[in-house]
């Protein structure tokens, strides 16, 4: 069931994200820079996850549950915006509303569905699990995507936007009956209540007492940082400078797919024979490569460097998506667990959204001021990729340094 589960939200994701979400905020009339902080709205979700802290019940599957069916709905509502007939103004406040109070309850729910689902896998077997988790979703987000993404150029190009959105509503709404019986079929072991203020207030004095927590906090931050300071905008610079099909889109992300899925099992594998840290620092020394292909990307190489940014990018999300969960299940007591997920995702996700924020005016500029080197035009999404580089390196040292040394 946490297999299924997993796979089925991933889809929901593909169309509330990226290219979709770009299509959408084209059709809003919304700003590329708009756009990327909106993209980035996933990373400021994670600061609601310390809410989470208050959240004491023996049992949680219920909670979790009603949350992800709110979450997922209002997901859906986002398709439904474009086809009211409200004014511009609205529309944009609308969909601003409804992406932020979605992934508001998403977060809320997220550390405690995490630590549910996590607690029935063997602690000797999460790398090996992990792995094959993320293989049956992107399995399933191949074929979704280049789906959806055929389905949705397909209506658009007959100037049928409409249509295109209400079956993207549809097949959300869908996909949420489907998540939602996954949920109800899974067991849950019953948790002790601590609804003790004294106790909640320590069990955060705890955490952040915890040195080796803090020191995979900054790891969060600075990877975080790297991913939220240029991946917002490739949306738009796909679909608008380079010109892109959402079927192309789709074709990228089948590439980065199949790649992840090729060396899943052997990062899993890895991870567990070595440790989480070391893959992790594998891993990020492959995503500097990536990014530094979409340094060089402009619309005369633009699909070719894209198709080996996504591969590039696959590959080290392999095993990044594991190891961000799992490095802090390392070292932190199964007790602690859900805590500690939430501040550390919480405190890396508001970095992440304010390295948006503060590379958005520099976007706007370039875009509205030619900029050349050496004769040659450079796009916004070019800069804000090499500053992505740089924090992406520093990563890999401070994960080679510090990271590893941590003892268990």
């Amino acid at each position: 069931m946490y297999h299924i589960e997993a796979a089925v939200e991933y889809l929901i994701s593909i169309l509330v994200s990226g290219s979709f979400l770009a299509t959408l905020t084209k059709e809003l009339g919304i700003s590329d820079s708009l756009t990327g902080i909106l993209s980035s709205i996933i990373s400021l979700g994670c600061l609601f996850q310390l809410l989470s802290i208050f959240i004491k019940r023996k049992r949680y599957k219920g909670f979790i549950t009603v949350m992800s069916v709110i979450n997922q709905l209002l997901f859906m509502f986002l398709y439904i915006i474009p086809l009211s007939g409200s004014d511009k103004n609205t529309k944009i406040t609308s969909f601003i509303i409804l992406i932020l109070s979605a992934y508001l309850i998403y977060y809320v729910a997220h550390p405690l569905k995490i630590n549910w689902l996590m607690s029935l896998v063997d602690d000797h077997n999460r790398g090996k699990f992990t792995a094959n988790k993320e293989i049956i979703s992107l399995i399933a987000g191949i074929a979704f995507s280049f789906l959806m993404g055929i389905v949705v150029d397909n209506f658009i190009e007959k100037g049928d936007k409409r249509i295109a959105f209400i079956i993207s509503a549809a097949v959300i709404m869908i996909l949420t009956i489907c998540h939602t019986l996954t949920m109800i079929l899974t067991p849950e072991k019953q948790q002790e209540s601590k609804t003790d203020k004294k106790k909640i207030t320590e069990t955060i004095r705890n955490v952040f007492s915890n040195k080796k927590i803090l020191q995979i906090l900054v790891l969060f931050v600075i990877y975080y940082v790297a991913t939220y300071s240029a991946s917002p905008f490739y949306g738009t610079y796909q679909i608008n400078e380079l010109g892109f099909s959402l079927t192309f889109v789709s074709f990228l992300a089948m590439l980065s797919s199949i790649a992840r899925i090729i060396v899943s099992t052997f990062w899993g594998r890895f991870a567990d024979r070595t440790s989480f840290a070391n893959m992790f620092e594998k891993c990020a020394i492959i995503l500097a490569l990536a990014v530094g292909c979409v340094v060089f990307a402009t619309p005369a190489n633009g699909k070719v460097m894209f198709c080996i940014y996504y591969i590039l990018y696959g590959i080290a999300m392999g095993g990044i998506n594991s190891a961000t969960i799992n490095l802090v299940f390392d070292y932190v007591s199964p007790e602690q667990r859900s805590d500690s997920l939430a501040i550390c995702l919480a405190a890396s996700g508001h970095a992440g959204f304010l390295s948006t924020i503060a590379v958005s005016p520099l976007v706007n500029f370039i875009q509205e001021n030619t900029l050349q080197i050496f004769g040659f035009e450079i796009y916004a999404q070019q800069i804000v990729s090499f500053i992505s580089f740089v924090f992406v390196v520093m990563a890999v040292l401070y994960t080679k340094f510090i990271v590893k040394k941590i003892n268990k």
